[in-house]
């Protein structure tokens, strides 16, 4: 990156970690209330900003293997299952499980942008997230009802759904899955 576009990856981490944070405060009100399975959406809104400044420096970046595509489409998956989540109030135990999946992933998302500064281009993603933790999203986003959207809700709009193959798709492209 140029120097002045290394000025707006900057700005990006420091806008980002804003966000995560009002993200991991989201995940600590939800946590073991289903009835604040709504504020997941706020969630889903959150980390869709990121993911979009992230797509954004992305166009930018010439090298395919600099951490700033990577923090894009990760950002998406997190953005998949939290907008999903949102719509779990009828089922206790898997909306905990999915509020623990969104907080672990949260976490490595906060890793990520942090090293963009660092050594964005040597990030081993597959030490970084963990085959565990890989399962459990796999899992999970089978569990998911064919209808729930996956992006904000908007009336009259047609709602935009992330199936299994997409995640899956999102993973391989992380180099993960």
């Amino acid at each position: 990156m140029e120097p002045q576009d290394r000025d707006l990856l900057k700005a990006f981490q420091d806008e980002s970690k804003s966000l995560l944070d009002q993200m991991k405060d989201l995940l600590d009100k939800s946590e073991g209330d289903v009835a604040q399975a709504p504020l997941l959406e706020d969630y889903g809104n959150l980390v869709d900003r990121v993911m979009g400044g992230a797509k954004s420096l992305a166009l930018l970046e010439k090298d395919p293997d600099h951490l700033i595509h990577k923090v894009a489409d990760y950002a998406a998956i997190c953005k998949a299952v939290g907008y999903k989540s949102s719509q779990v109030w009828d089922n206790e135990p898997f909306y905990e499980i999915c509020v623990a999946l969104l907080m672990d992933a949260t976490e490595i998302l906060e890793s990520l942008i942090g090293r963009l500064t660092t050594d964005p281009t040597t990030v081993d993603m597959k030490a970084l997230i963990n085959q565990q933790l890989i399962d459990r999203l796999k899992w999970v986003s089978a569990k998911f009802l064919a209808d729930f959207r996956a992006s904000v809700d908007v009336s009259g709009v047609k709602k935009k759904r992330m199936s299994q193959n997409d995640i899956d798709g999102l993973l391989k492209k992380l180099g993960i899955g």
